[in-house]
C-alpha cells in the first residue's frame, strides 16, 4: 500500500507512523540505529508490504493490470488501495481526511531530523503538491502514475491503468474492503495497534 494507508495503520504513536513512513528507505538491518517505537514502525511497514503482496484480494486486483504493467501491477494496486481509502475514509475514521493529512505534514516537518536524506529531498514536494491527499481523485492518481514513470522504473502505462480503474471500479472498491478487513485485522492481533475508530 501506499502513504495514506501505511500511516492509517500505525495507529495514533507519532513515532510508529514516521517509522512506517521511512520502512522503504530503511534496507537490511539499518533499521537498529533508531529509536524503538520508529524501528516498530519500521518493521511494520515490512510486515504491511509482505501481507499485501500475498493477500488474495491483492493477488486477484493485480491480474487486471498485469497485461502492461507485468511485475509493477502491486505498485498500481498500492496506490489504488490508498485511493479507496481515501474515498471511504468516513467508514475508517472520525477525523476529517484533510486534518488528517495536515497533521502527518505538521509531524514531518517536526521530526524532520529522523528522517532519511532521500526523504528529507522528497517530502517538502509532497507537501506542497498536497500528494497524499490527490489520491482521492482519480484525476489525481492518474498525475502520480505519470509522476512515478518519470521517477522509477514503473511502466508509464497511466491511461490504462485509469481505463481499467473506471471499467473495474466497484469491483475494486469491494476488494479494497475485503484486503483491509485482513489487514486491519492483523494489525491488531499480531502487532496491538489499534486503528479502529481513530
Amino acid at each position: 500500500m501506499n502513504f495514506l494507508a501505511h500511516i492509517y495503520l500505525s495507529g495514533n504513536s507519532d513515532d510508529v507512523k514516521i517509522g512506517n513512513f521511512i520502512g522503504d528507505y530503511i534496507k537490511g538491518k539499518e533499521y537498529h540505529i533508531y529509536p524503538e517505537e520508529i524501528k516498530r514502525g519500521i518493521l511494520l511497514h515490512r510486515f504491511i508490504d509482505s501481507f499485501t503482496d500475498k493477500n488474495t484480494h491483492t493477488l486477484d486486483a493485480k491480474i487486471l493490470f498485469a497485461p502492461k504493467y507485468r511485475k509493477y501491477a502491486g505498485i498500481v494496486i498500492d496506490i489504488l488501495y490508498d485511493h479507496f481509502l481515501a474515498v471511504n475514509w468516513s467508514k475508517y475514521s472520525f477525523i476529517d481526511l484533510k486534518d488528517y493529512i495536515d497533521d502527518f505534514h505538521n509531524l514531518l516537518i517536526k521530526r524532520n531530523d529522523m528522517l532519511p536524506a532521500e526523504v528529507q529531498e522528497f517530502v517538502p514536494r509532497l507537501i506542497k503538491n498536497n500528494r497524499i491527499y490527490s489520491y482521492k481523485d482519480i484525476e489525481g492518481i492518474r498525475s502520480v502514475l505519470s509522476t512515478m514513470a518519470k521517477y522509477t522504473s514503473l511502466p508509464d502505462h497511466a491511461d490504462f491503468a485509469i481505463d481499467v480503474m473506471k471499467d473495474n471500479y466497484e469491483f475494486l472498491r469491494h476488494n479494497f474492503s475485503l484486503f483491509f478487513s485482513d489487514i486491519i485485522y492483523y494489525i491488531k492481533t499480531v502487532h496491538n495497534i489499534d486503528v479502529e475508530g481513530m
